[in-house]
């Protein structure tokens, strides 16, 4: 009996049929041949693997393992938005910023809030959750229709909407503990890095040090022009320190622009060489290329 006499929908795979089955065939692509009951056994068994499978890699048995099927669900497949992920990514990015901002709090006691927030911003950001979602392996488990991109070319958005979805999942089977236990052991790698990282990024910060404890002074900073609509300005910032200018740097904000300034000034003194400073300018763009993200999924 061809496999597809049994619609996939009946047995919770929405509109499309596990992998390793054709539909109107006979047999799997190893060859293997089906009656109508060892079929249903068969799509059941995939079934049941696939939950399986998840439940391992998440580290949670689900008591509702329905809520774990809507969050790999994706709204390509699924029979209506309403039964796709979608919603569940909407709880699971507030359940997120929840647990990363007491994580933060706790394990930071010496940041001040502009620190923590931007420590925050970049654990919980559309690429960070993405990453997770790769290094973990579950975009491999996310269901979604044909001709979306799959694996590690699977779009960034895609990959980090089904990690706060299976945040949510979570948090709804079993809790805000059981989340909190699943967020840490999956992010706590990335709140280290990210931090130190943060860190290291104020530029300007080291730079004062520097002028202050080397050169008895405090740099200044000086808007030299701007240009573009109010929505879209790019500003020119220069750094001078005790009467000596350097050179000027370009930024879609000041903070920015003076985050190069202060850059292009340690370079000259000779405080950072030039890979380092290569390497500090691809992260200040990739910063600003994250937050016009956010700015753009709002």
């Amino acid at each position: 009996m061809p496999i597809d006499s049994f619609p996939p929908e009946r047995y919770g795979w929405d509109s499309e049929y596990p992998a390793g089955f054709a539909a109107a065939t006979h047999a799997d692509p190893s060859g293997t041949s089906y009656g109508p009951v060892a079929l249903l056994r068969e799509l059941t068994r995939v079934k049941n693997d696939t939950l399986q499978k998840a439940q391992k890699l998440l580290g949670h048995t689900f008591k509702a393992p329905d809520l774990l099927k809507e969050a790999l669900t994706h709204a390509s497949i699924a029979n209506t938005r309403l039964t796709s992920n979608e919603r569940m990514e909407f709880l699971g990015d507030a359940v997120l910023d929840l647990i990363i901002c007491e994580a933060l709090y706790l394990r930071f006691p010496e940041y001040m809030e502009g620190e923590l927030t931007k420590v925050k911003s970049a654990v919980v950001s559309r690429r960070t959750c993405a990453e997770v979602s790769n290094e973990t392996g579950l975009t491999d488990l996310l269901i979604i229709g044909k001709g979306v991109a799959t694996g590690l070319e699977l779009p960034t958005s895609l990959a980090a909407a089904v990690y706060e979805s299976i945040v949510a999942a979570i948090y709804l089977d079993g809790g805000f503990e059981a989340a909190k236990a699943y967020i840490l052991r999956t992010m706590n790698a990335k709140i280290d890095e990210i931090a130190r990282s943060s860190h290291q990024q104020n530029y300007k910060a080291i730079l004062q040090q520097h002028a202050q404890k080397a050169l008895n002074a405090t740099p200044i900073y000086e808007l030299l022009d701007e240009k573009g609509p109010d929505h879209s300005k790019c500003f020119e910032i220069c750094v001078s320190i005790d009467g000596k200018r350097f050179n000027s740097a370009w930024g879609p904000s000041k903070k920015t622009a003076e985050q190069k300034a202060a850059l292009l000034a340690l370079e000259e003194l000779g405080l950072m060489d030039e890979k380092e400073i290569d390497h500090a300018m691809e992260d200040i763009h990739q910063e600003e290329a994250d937050e016009q993200d956010e700015a753009d999924s709002d």
